[in-house]
C-alpha cells in the first residue's frame, strides 16, 4: 500500500480535524486546532486540501482586520503547502443568533444578516480558489415544529436563495467584463 499523495485530492474539512468534542449537553472537552497547524500537518500527510466554514477559519464576532489578519496567515500556509481550498461554506447555524434558523428567521434582521454573512464568504471562497460552494441550513425550521410557517419559511428560503444567486450571476459577469 502506497502513501497518501495530493493527485489523490483527498480533502479534510477543517471541522472534522478540528472539532472540539462538543455535545447537545456540554461544551468542547478539546482545544480549539488552529487552521494553519491543520493545513501544514495534512500537507505533511499528503493531503490535497482543505475546506471549511467560515467560522472554522475566523472566530465569530471577528472585526475586520481580525478576519484579514486570519486570512492572511491561511493563505499563506495554503502558499507554503500547495494546498488547496477546493470548497468552502458559511456556518449559519452554531451561533445562538441562528436558533431560530438563518435565512427561514423569524426576525427580519437576522435573516439580512444571513444573507450578508453568505455573501462575504462566496466571496473569500472565490479569493480562496473554491470551485463549490455549499450552502446547508443546518437550523432552518428543523429544531421545532411550530417554530414558524412552514409556507413562509420556504419563501425566505426562497428568497435568501434568489438574492445570493443574484449575487453570485452579477459578480461573474462584473469579472468576465475586466478579463
Amino acid at each position: 500500500m502506497r502513501n497518501p499523495n495530493p493527485s489523490d485530492k483527498f480533502t479534510f474539512g477543517l471541522w472534522t480535524v478540528g472539532w472540539q468534542a462538543r455535545d447537545p449537553f456540554g461544551d468542547a472537552t478539546r482545544d480549539a486546532l488552529d487552521p494553519v497547524r491543520t493545513v501544514s500537518e495534512l500537507a505533511d500527510r499528503g493531503a490535497y486540501g482543505v475546506t471549511f466554514h467560515d467560522d472554522d477559519l475566523i472566530p465569530f464576532g471577528s472585526s475586520i482586520s481580525e478576519r484579514a489578519a486570519h486570512i492572511a496567515r491561511f493563505k499563506k500556509a495554503l502558499e507554503s503547502t500547495g494546498m488547496k481550498v477546493p470548497m468552502a461554506t458559511t456556518n449559519l447555524f452554531s451561533h445562538p443568533v441562528f436558533k431560530d434558523g438563518a435565512f427561514t428567521s423569524n426576525n427580519r434582521d437576522i435573516r439580512r444578516y444571513a444573507i450578508r454573512k453568505v455573501m462575504t464568504n462566496i466571496e473569500l471562497a472565490v479569493e480562496l480558489g473554491a470551485k463549490t460552494y455549499v450552502c446547508w441550513g443546518g437550523r432552518e425550521g428543523a429544531e421545532t415544529d411550530i417554530g414558524k410557517d412552514p409556507v413562509v419559511a420556504l419563501e425566505r428560503m426562497r428568497e435568501a436563495f434568489n438574492v445570493l444567486g443574484q449575487y453570485v450571476i452579477v459578480g461573474w459577469i462584473e469579472s468576465r467584463s475586466r478579463t
